[in-house]
């Protein structure tokens, strides 16, 4: 069942330079979506959430105002924190659009399903012993869309969940989608982030930027991901 859509008001900050941490609003999206072919079965991937949901803690930590944008979890709330759930690529994509304009930082954690059954079924499919065909088609790039009416003084960061080749395929989606950085993350067998309390990431930025994160706890890694935005963020360039 889809879950009510909560809208926001605010401003941003673009007349409030230099950003002090409790200027600063974040928009974090986290965990996997859910795309279901009839009531009761779906196309997903195994993320958990928990470095999306550490992020915004640590947001919350370093004194930012926190929306978070979470997908099917079973995590707690951070403290502090306004937690939107959905379930669907579209839910997720509505909701972020509706936070997305007073927001000076926005972190797309979330795993997304890249595809979508093109043929929901209204009902239980039965299994008769014959094969099964599901047609996809591509959900909304929500990072993409989002990047085509940002602001210029909003910090765009994607992340970049890789199994091979996992700096240059990020570099190359940051390219791609128009974004200021990109966390690279292997999510390729065992030691990879799906799941896993540990987590190493490279932040990658389109003018060379290039600092790695961890190897170490996911809440030690999201708290030096946020010493870098902010960093990021004083910076007078900006």
């Amino acid at each position: 069942m889809p879950y009510p859509l909560v809208f926001s008001g605010g401003f941003g900050q673009s007349a409030r330079h230099p950003f002090t941490p409790l200027a600063i609003r974040c928009l974090i999206t986290a965990g996997p979506t859910r795309e279901f072919f009839d009531p009761v079965r779906f196309v997903s991937n195994p993320s958990t959430g928990k470095m999306g949901f550490a992020i915004a803690a640590a947001a919350r930590a370093a004194g930012w105002t926190v929306d978070l944008v979470a997908g099917p979890v079973a995590l707690p709330e951070p403290a502090g924190v306004m937690l939107y759930p959905v379930v669907t690529a579209e839910e997720m994509l509505r909701q972020t659009d509706a936070l997305f304009g007073p927001c000076d930082v926005l972190i797309m954690t979330a795993a997304v399903s890249d595809w979508r059954p093109k043929v929901v079924h209204p009902q239980k499919l039965k299994k008769d012993g014959a094969g099964l065909t599901v047609e996809f088609e591509p959900v909304p790039d929500i990072l993409a869309t989002l990047a085509q009416r940002r602001r210029p003084d909003q910090l765009l960061v994607g992340f970049a969940a890789e199994t091979e080749n996992v700096e240059a395929n990020a570099l190359a989606k940051l390219d791609r989608k128009g974004i200021d950085l990109v966390a690279a993350n292997s999510v390729a067998g065992p030691d990879g982030a799906f799941g896993n309390e540990m987590n190493r990431l490279i932040l990658l930025g389109r003018d060379g930027f290039r600092q790695p994160l961890g190897p170490a706890t996911k809440a030690a890694v999201a708290a030096q991901l946020i010493a870098a935005l902010a960093a990021r963020l004083a910076a007078p360039t900006r």
